[in-house]
């Protein structure tokens, strides 16, 4: 059954990662997914939180935000506001679960390397878009501490990806738009390695319960749709990931 933009119940919505776009940072990306834009940049620091001092041990972690404008209608930054939502907060551990779940924290030494992902335009599945692109960011920036000789070897263990899957009138769909979303009666976000292991699994039934049969559908879903992602990853990084994370 067509969606309400054309698309199967298997189709990703446009995706397109954009390296290098932001100067400064030792790794950047925009990455669309559909209507859903957002800059993730990666930031290395020498110095780990207090409680990884003198343990020759790196750090990853992330925040998340986003514009005023992201929305159909302006919101207040929550800089403004002088607290961070507790959306805000979960996303940005999940970021961080999400990225140290494929890397070597030994391997960076006492360094931190701080994600941030700034949704400049929201459609539905900003964290999930966050954790596709911030993985890109990552590489990136692992790749230049590999050149100015600050780690050996690659942190890198693996690839991750996330993306949500819903129950949209009785139909497991790929990708959720926001208007999608708010018509779910399922909705689920997935984040997925590339050996087909899950880092996270967040669903909610928002109308009603869902069965076990249900639920393995909409994981195959999201197994078809981070393959997918994956392959965008790799376009994206196809000069450096295959000295980051060499396979067999």
């Amino acid at each position: 059954m067509p969606r309400l933009d054309g698309r199967t119940e298997r189709d990703l919505r446009p995706v397109e990662i954009t390296t290098g776009v932001n100067i400064y940072a030792e790794g950047s990306a925009l990455i669309k997914v559909g209507n859903t834009h957002v800059i993730c940049t990666a930031s290395v620091e020498d110095r780990v939180p207090p409680f990884l001092r003198d343990t020759n041990q790196g750090w990853i972690t992330s925040e998340y935000g986003m514009l005023p404008r992201a929305t159909d209608q302006r919101t207040q930054r929550e800089a403004t506001r002088g607290k961070a939502s507790g959306r805000t907060q979960e996303i940005q551990r999940l970021i961080g679960r999400s990225l140290r779940a494929v890397s070597d924290l030994a391997a960076l030494g006492s360094r931190t390397i701080w994600i941030d992902c700034d949704v400049i335009q929201a459609d539905g599945g900003t964290r999930t878009a966050s954790i596709t692109g911030a993985f890109v960011a990552m590489a990136l920036a692992m790749t230049k501490m590999k050149t100015k000789n600050q780690i050996a070897g690659s942190p890198l263990r693996g690839m991750v990806a996330a993306t949500s899957v819903g129950l949209v009138g009785g139909v497991a769909s790929l990708d959720l738009s926001y208007a999608e979303d708010s018509q779910a009666d399922v909705d689920m976000n997935v984040v997925r390695t590339d050996t087909g292991r899950y880092v996270e699994l967040q669903g909610t039934g928002e109308k009603t319960p869902f069965s076990p049969q249900e639920m393995q559908v909409m994981l195959e879903q999201a197994a078809h749709g981070t393959n997918l992602l994956f392959d965008h990853q790799r376009k994206a990084l196809r000069d450096v990931l295959p000295a980051l994370l060499p396979r067999p």
